[in-house]
Parts: C-alpha cells; sequence; structure tokens
C-alpha cells in the first residue's frame, strides 16, 4: 500500500521532525511503496495534491537537514470538516483521493483542531467500510492537548521563550533608572509557555518577577499593585505575560479563523501604555510573536528527538490496523526523564483544551511554582549540531512550484 501524510496548524521547530519519523519507519516496511505528502494539510486531500516524498528526500542527510528546519515544509492550513453526517461531500472527495492513490493509511500531524480532523475522518470512513487507517500525531507549542504529557514543539518554543528572556533580564538591567519589561507570550487559553519562562528560576535568576497565565484572574488594579512591589525590590522589573490573559474588548482585533479562535496580540503594549500612564516610569514591551516557534537555532534535542520517535511510533499504530488514535506521550518519571508512547482516541484529544494545573499557580496568581519546574525542565534539555549555510542555519526546501 501507499502512504500520506500532512502537517496542519500553527508551524513548530519540531513537526517537520515528525514528518522524518512517519517517512524513516516507511521506508523500514516492505508492505509500504510510495510516501505522499499532502501539500497544505487536508486540503491537499481534498483536491489531490499530493508530493512523492520520495522523489524528494534521498539521503540521511536529507533526514537531518528536514528535521532542523522549521515550520512545516508542506504547508499548512486551518480547514474545518464539517460533519459528514450533513455534507459528505468533501469527505468523498478525500476518499476519492485516497483511493485512487492507493493510500492504505494517512497521518496528520496537528493540533486539537487537527485531531478534530482525525476523529471525523476515522468515523466516516469507517462507516463506509473502507479499511484505510487515520492516524493523528500531535503537535503544538501551546501544550494544550488533552491526554498527552507535552506535545512535540512546545519543549523548543519554550527553551527559545526562557534564552530570550535570559537575555532580555541582561540588557535591561544596564541602566540606572528604574524600568519595566513587559513580554508577551503565546497562548490563548493555555498559560502552558508563559509559564515555562519560570525555568529560569532554576538558574537563580529572579526574573520573570511576575508571570500573568490565562488559567489566573487578572486585574489592572492588581497589576499595578504587583508591579509597584516589585519596582521596591528590583531595578529593572520583568513581565511575561501571556497573550491570553483577560483584557477589555478592543485591545484585540476579534477576528477570529475557521475554528473560532480569535487572533490574539497587543496585550503587551496595551500594558505598556497602562503601566506608563500609571506608574510614569521607563516601561517597554516586547512581542515575541512567531519566533517563539521557529527558531530552530536554539531547539531542544529532547523535543526534535521525541518529535521523530512519535512520528514513528504513529506508523507502527497504523501497520497495526489501528485507527482513528492520536499518539501520546506519558511521563514515568521526571529523574531521570522517561516517557513512553502510548495511542488515545482521537475524541479524547479533538477541540479540546490542557490548562495549566492549578498547582502550578502560586497563590497570588502571578507567578510559577517550584512544581511546576520539574515538569518544565526535562522538556528543554539538549541542542542539535545545526548545519549551517554561509554563516546561517540550513533548511530542507521544497521547490516552490510543487506546492502551488
Amino acid at each position: 500500500m501507499n502512504i500520506a501524510v500532512a502537517q496542519s496548524g500553527g508551524p513548530t521547530c519540531a513537526i517537520n521532525a515528525s514528518l522524518v519519523g512517519v517517512f524513516k519507519e516507511s521506508l523500514k516496511e516492505p508492505d509500504i511503496d510510495a510516501i505522499f505528502g499532502s501539500v497544505n494539510g487536508i486540503e491537499g486531500l481534498i483536491q489531490n495534491h499530493m508530493i512523492d516524498l520520495k522523489t524528494l528526500i534521498f539521503t540521511n542527510d536529507d533526514m537531518e537537514l528536514l528535521r532542523q528546519t522549521p515550520s512545516t515544509v508542506l504547508g499548512s492550513c486551518r480547514y474545518k470538516l464539517p460533519d459528514w453526517h450533513e455534507d459528505a461531500s468533501v469527505y468523498e472527495q478525500i476518499l476519492k483521493t485516497l483511493e485512487q492513490r492507493q493510500i492504505g493509511a494517512f497521518f496528520y500531524i496537528g493540533g486539537n483542531d487537527s485531531m478534530d480532523t482525525v476523529q471525523k475522518l476515522s468515523a466516516f470512513l469507517a462507516e463506509r467500510g473502507s479499511d484505510i487507517r487515520i492516524i493523528g500525531i500531535p503537535k503544538t507549542i501551546d501544550n494544550d492537548l488533552c491526554v498527552t504529557d507535552h506535545t512535540p514543539g512546545f519543549g523548543s518554543a519554550a527553551k527559545y521563550v526562557a534564552a530570550t528572556l535570559h537575555e532580555i533580564i541582561r540588557d535591561s538591567s544596564v541602566y540606572s533608572i528604574p524600568s519595566v519589561t513587559i513580554v508577551e507570550i503565546m497562548g490563548r487559553h493555555a498559560g502552558w509557555l508563559t509559564a515555562s519562562s519560570a525555568v529560569l528560576h532554576q538558574l537563580g535568576e529572579a526574573a520573570p518577577h511576575l508571570i500573568y497565565v490565562p488559567e489566573s484572574d487578572f486585574s489592572l488594579d492588581k497589576f499595578f499593585r504587583d508591579v509597584r512591589q516589585e519596582m521596591a525590590k528590583h531595578k529593572a522589573v520583568i513581565v511575561a505575560v501571556s497573550e491570553g490573559i483577560e483584557v477589555p474588548e478592543g485591545v484585540q482585533s476579534g477576528v477570529v479563523d475557521n475554528f473560532g479562535h480569535k487572533y490574539l496580540s497587543g496585550i503587551g503594549s496595551y500594558l505598556e501604555r497602562a503601566v506608563r500612564e500609571e506608574i510614569g516610569c521607563k516601561v517597554r514591551s516586547i512581542e515575541l510573536n512567531v519566533m517563539q516557534r521557529c527558531s530552530s537555532h536554539l531547539c531542544s534535542r529532547t523535543d526534535i528527538d521525541e518529535s521523530e520517535a512519535i512520528g514513528a511510533a504513529g506508523v507502527r499504530c497504523a501497520l497495526r490496523g489501528e485507527t482513528g488514535k492520536v499518539m501520546v506521550f506519558r511521563r514515568l518519571n521526571d529523574m531521570p526523564y522517561t516517557v513512553t508512547i502510548e495511542t488515545a482516541e482521537a475524541a479524547l484529544c479533538a477541540n479540546r483544551e490542557k490548562l495549566l494545573p492549578k498547582e502550578y499557580i502560586n497563590a497570588a496568581g502571578n507567578n510559577i511554582t517550584d512544581e511546576a519546574l520539574r515538569y518544565f525542565m526535562p522538556l528543554i534539555q539538549g541542542e542539535l549540531t545545526i548545519q549551517m549555510h554561509h554563516g546561517v542555519p540550513a533548511h530542507f526546501m521544497i521547490q516552490e512550484s510543487l506546492l502551488k
């Protein structure tokens, strides 16, 4: 049989490593012939826009280069499948592509919304009596996928956030005048990534002095009190804040994607203006934006290795005849760090969010506990030897004409 693999949702540093895991494991299987890449996620199956990956990836060096390349080499999408009971037309088109290409297994690398696609498509195919298997491979820097201990992509993003804040701390400390620096970090409803900035406390840093996540209540009055208290102790106060904390209407655009998620940004600049008006000190805001998910030069080796491993495990799962499953990590131990890869029903992950546990947030709601550090620290460990080209990291790229 042939197989197909696609990537969906927001890019990460590790999503291509999972693609390598699927590709490399499939090469070991004599029953697998062509390995198709679906261009722009599920849209590639709908439009029958596929690339034979064996015509692009030839050597171990190619796979190693792809492993270190950020973002989705096959392109991505945010396409929400309708309920197939109400409208099966798009499902019929997907099935036509799968059957025409003789695809016996499809692997979808993505987050919460992508697992919705896995669930719906596998249910439709089962209803039609098809034995084509559909397997979800997790990814998201938000780390908010249910069931799994953590998600591929999160460890590298957390490492970038921590390293960047470490440098911001050094930069902000050089002047004699008091200052506040507000760093806006991704996280819609779940504060995992913002909370991970607390790993700097493990290094003896007092900063970030304040950390605000969507799971705790936020008010401007309390924020001002917190900032003033920290300014009494520190010349340069560093604040890490999630983009998803509760703010007044109009701070964010209100525009939503196909899944109904708001596009968020602007909390950092909003708080900068508020501090300038209320406290009157030197203040600046920094929005880390997409760098959190594409800075592969500072990726976590643990993250990249695990991402490849979970992609490979997905292939083995499909070959066992399973479908409608998502591959997940189960942590066995923090020290020494040990995880296993297991399966879960896609329905347990689709359209659900795993929030930061209450015990990871301090009583004041403005910082992160030591218990959280035991969770975060193993995920940011290790470095890759990055291949360089003319002084900058080299990337694996597919010819643009093939992606159109």
